[in-house]
């Protein structure tokens, strides 16, 4: 089986681990599983109250719960022949000290068999980070220990992931955890450094005549074992940490300062330090705040800068990199830049269409594909009739829209989507999408459409719909007119298009963009110019 990449997978996991991903095949493993971090121990470990469901995700409703799914996956888990001895004494252990059917003896029987696979696939000289918080942090690395074994654990890196706040009760909850596991005892690894502290900067107090900034360090062994060479440069005697063949070189070069009270010492340059190494403390990438350019609105969204640094030290251009839990698609997105292979899986169309949203908006545009979608118009309908949520994420990712998130089942506020545009300079614009998956599509719909574009103060509306339009339909779109663009088009405000007209290459008429604009653009408001995407 040969290894796809830049492939978006819609679909579960576990079942795509098994059916598309070859052993031995992926240099580098980010996953951020979801899991209700919010959840408090009394929760967690709390019966479920009512029937039980299938142990599931999905894209804000990220707690895992007890079900006949759970109990298939400690069979596998007992029957597998890739899982060791110990993970199997583990697991079969472990859900009954946190209580077997608890929604936290779920997750981590869930996880076992998922981690088992990722490890499959995970080269020899390939790595794992697992980021998760404090909430079960402790557990994923017991799991971790016997999957990966514990003499491949390097690092729990802790990621200030918010600013302080006032958790009543306790110490403020402002931490990730990232768990760092290799598969051998041999793995890629690209050193980076930090920029050093104020503090240690302030060191470098001396200038030379071109402005260069030095501080003056010993350069006698006295004190250090292993011992040093004795003799006497420019009248001064001492026990020094080089042989007088360097102390000349040094001196030729200009790097040695020699002090008023006698002694010589040699000058390291500001300029000539890499840094401070990496830390496992990570406080310096900030966390994604309201008012980022690349904030997309998804409640779990990581910063590209955090998994930037991931890749670069764990990966090397042309590597491939796996997020199964892709979610938004940062992973994805920072390995398109980073000139990196990827493989994301998601569970939703919603991550889906974010992600095609997000890699089609990237400069270059990135070159993908997506297995799993509806192709057909009987695809579409099967989609519609399982999840109409899934239906509307997808529909609208279809047409190059971006997905509106903020729903909740009984809420409606007739947007399921948006298409930006920009035909003035610095004006940016956009479209509203209604998806309909239902066969009972009326003129109502097109109305409330209508009066959806007035208050939103849109230009254009595009009604979406597995049913073809009726001429009432037809006739109440038209009669909302025309959107008259400054460069000098005119577009009809009330579009209609079907599902079918859509897979088979039809799009919506809609301006173009005319100059350049960021992933987020700033377009409304005063206080807060940053379109909400969700």
């Amino acid at each position: 089986m040969d290894i796809q990449t830049n492939v978006l997978y819609y679909g579960e996991n576990l079942k795509i681990l098994r059916e598309y991903i070859p052993d031995n095949s992926v240099d580098l493993i980010y996953l951020d599983p979801p899991f209700n971090s919010s959840a408090t121990y009394n929760v967690l470990f709390k019966e479920p109250s009512g029937k039980s469901s299938q142990a599931q995700m999905s894209a804000f409703e990220d707690t895992w719960h007890w079900g006949l799914e759970s109990e298939r996956a400690l069979m596998e888990i007992a029957a597998s022949s890739i899982a060791s001895s110990i993970t199997k004494d583990f697991i079969s252990v472990l859900p009954k000290l946190v209580g077997k059917r608890t929604d936290m003896g779920a997750y981590l029987t869930m996880m076992c068999t998922r981690l088992i696979e990722l490890r499959r696939v995970l080269k020899d000289s390939g790595s794992l980070y697992l980021h998760c918080d404090p909430t079960a942090s402790h557990y994923l690395k017991l799991l971790l220990d016997t999957i990966f074994g514990p003499e491949n654990f390097r690092n729990e890196i802790i990621w200030k992931r918010t600013s302080a706040h006032n958790d009543p009760g306790r110490y403020g909850a402002n931490i990730d955890n990232i768990l760092f596991y290799t598969k051998g005892n041999s793995w890629q690894w690209n050193q980076i450094y930090r920029p050093h502290e104020q503090e240690y900067v302030a060191r470098f107090r001396h200038k030379d005549y071109d402005g260069r900034l030095w501080s003056d360090y010993d350069l006698t062994a006295k004190g250090l074992s292993g011992g040093g060479y004795e003799y006497e440069y420019k009248g001064v005697k001492s026990l020094w940490r080089c042989p007088i063949e360097t102390m000349k070189k040094l001196d030729e070069e200009g790097k040695l300062h020699f002090t008023k009270e006698g002694g010589i010492r040699i000058k390291r340059y500001l300029d000539e330090t890499q840094g401070t190494v990496l830390q496992s403390l990570w406080d310096d990438i900030p966390p994604i705040n309201s008012q980022a350019k690349e904030r997309l609105g998804y409640p779990t969204q990581k910063p590209e800068a955090l998994l930037e640094r991931i890749i670069k030290v764990s990966s090397n251009e042309g590597d491939i990199i796996l997020d199964p839990f892709c979610g938004c698609g940062t992973a994805v997105v920072a390995a398109q830049k980073l000139k990196r292979k990827w493989i994301g899986i998601d569970i939703t169309h919603l991550a889906i269409g974010l992600m095609k949203w997000r890699l089609k908006n990237i400069a270059p545009p990135a070159q993908f594909k997506v297995i799993g979608e509806p192709t057909d118009l009987a695809g579409a309908e099967e989609l519609a009739n399982q999840d109409k949520y899934q239906f509307q994420w997808w529909a609208v990712s279809e047409v190059g829209g971006q997905p509106y998130g903020e729903k909740k089942k009984g809420a409606d506020s007739g947007i399921d989507g948006y298409l930006y545009y920009m035909d003035e300079k610095d004006k940016i614009k956009k479209a509203i999408i209604s998806v309909k998956g239902g066969h009972n599509v009326s003129v109502s719909m097109i109305r409330d459409l209508g009066h959806v574009i007035d208050r939103e103060k849109s230009d254009i509306g595009i009604f979406m719909s597995l049913d073809k339009p009726t001429q009432p339909m037809i006739t109440e779109a038209a009669q909302k007119g025309l959107y008259h663009s400054p460069l000098g088009k005119d577009y009809p405000r009330l579009q209609i298009l079907t599902i079918e007209e859509i897979l088979s290459g039809k799009t919506p008429e809609i301006p173009p963009w005319i100059a350049p604009v960021p992933l987020q653009p700033k377009v409304r408001g005063v206080a807060d110019k940053s379109p909400k995407l969700f």
